[in-house]
């Protein structure tokens, strides 16, 4: 299930045209990412956080003592602070998005992967699942995320924020041309 929002002619359900620009989404990241560093003085990110609430929900299914008995989980345990709340806060922001937009819905299987792949929602589930976990195992692997690694380190003016960034497109570029070919 995905919760879509799209940009440009999309109106709400008021009749105000809400048009998410690239320009002003990047200002308002910028904007976002001093305020982060000048309240709490950290950067953005979220796989710590998404980390850190596993293993809380890990707790009652596996025990306390087995949690913090894991060394991933002693080294990031439950926290309700910066992180947690910008984790609760970006599912709601973009909720918020939508509904303004006017483009909020449940979708099981998106129409372009409908077009692309076919329409069968535990084939789409079961591959957003693993797109997930790759994409999480590997953010916790480079210790940092796409607003972390990327945003918080590009605006930072860090080789490996820019490092990413690069690496993250062209792997965008390349996934999407390999998944989108002309069949």
């Amino acid at each position: 299930m995905s919760l879509t929002a799209t940009s440009g002619d999309a109106r709400s359900v008021t009749g105000i045209r809400i048009d998410w620009t690239p320009y002003l989404v990047g200002v308002g990241i910028g904007v976002l990412s001093w305020l982060a560093f000048a309240v709490v003085n950290a950067p953005l990110g979220i796989t710590t956080a998404l980390s850190q609430v596993a293993g809380g929900a890990a707790t009652p299914i596996l025990g306390a003592d087995a949690v913090a008995q894991n060394a991933y989980w002693k080294s990031n345990p439950f926290t309700l602070d910066y992180g947690t709340l910008f984790l609760v806060g970006t599912f709601f922001g973009g909720m918020a998005s939508a509904l303004a937009a006017g483009s909020f819905r449940f979708e099981v299987v998106p129409q372009v992967w409908r077009e692309r792949f076919g329409g069968s929602p535990a084939r789409r589930l079961a591959v957003a699942f693993l797109g997930g976990l790759i994409a999480m195992y590997g953010a916790r692997l480079a210790n940092g995320c796409t607003s972390g690694n990327g945003i918080s380190g590009g605006l930072q003016l860090a080789v490996s924020g820019w490092t990413f960034l690069a690496a993250m497109f062209a792997t965008g570029l390349v996934t999407a041309a390999l998944l989108f070919r002309k069949a």
